[in-house]
């Protein structure tokens, strides 16, 4: 079996305003990239508190293109920071500095302190949506069933 691998980059313009490197893919097999707080004070984020933490990073996407901003999993999991709105999307058009929306979805304070990584960013591609008014929608064997209809 022949396997052919296509690796396409898309070219990303960065301004890194912050005192860290830029962000890079961990491994060859890596969708995401850490994002790391670029802060002068130590942020102690109370149980369920959550606030936007800067980046000091400014991205001009090519349109067609967003920046998906994630929770780290192991983060997540060990001390409970997580991303209320994920995936954040970072459209084509904006310009400002990159912050994370975080949360404390634990009991406990959970300390960040300046270079920590706090998200991952996966930048990709999307598809603009074009309506086609409608009076009726085709049938299907699922029709309007949700919300656990399938069963467990």
């Amino acid at each position: 079996m022949l396997v052919i691998c296509i690796r396409m980059n898309v070219e990303v313009k960065i301004i890194n305003q912050s005192k860290h490197a830029l962000p890079a893919y961990e491994t060859l097999g890596s969708a995401g990239m850490d994002l790391r707080a670029n802060i002068e004070e130590v942020i102690n984020l109370q149980p369920f508190e959550r606030m936007a933490v800067p980046t000091g990073l400014f991205i001009e996407l090519p349109q067609g293109f967003e920046a998906q901003i994630r929770p780290r999993s192991g983060l997540s999991l060990k001390s409970g920071l997580s991303i209320p709105n994920s995936p954040g999307t970072i459209d084509s058009d904006y310009r400002g500095e990159i912050k994370v929306i975080v949360a404390n979805l634990s009991n406990d304070l959970v300390e960040i302190k300046d270079g920590d990584r706090i998200a991952q960013m996966v930048i990709a591609k999307y598809e603009r949506a074009e309506w086609n008014v409608a009076t009726n929608l085709d049938e299907t064997e699922r029709g309007s069933g949700g919300f656990g209809s399938t069963g467990i």
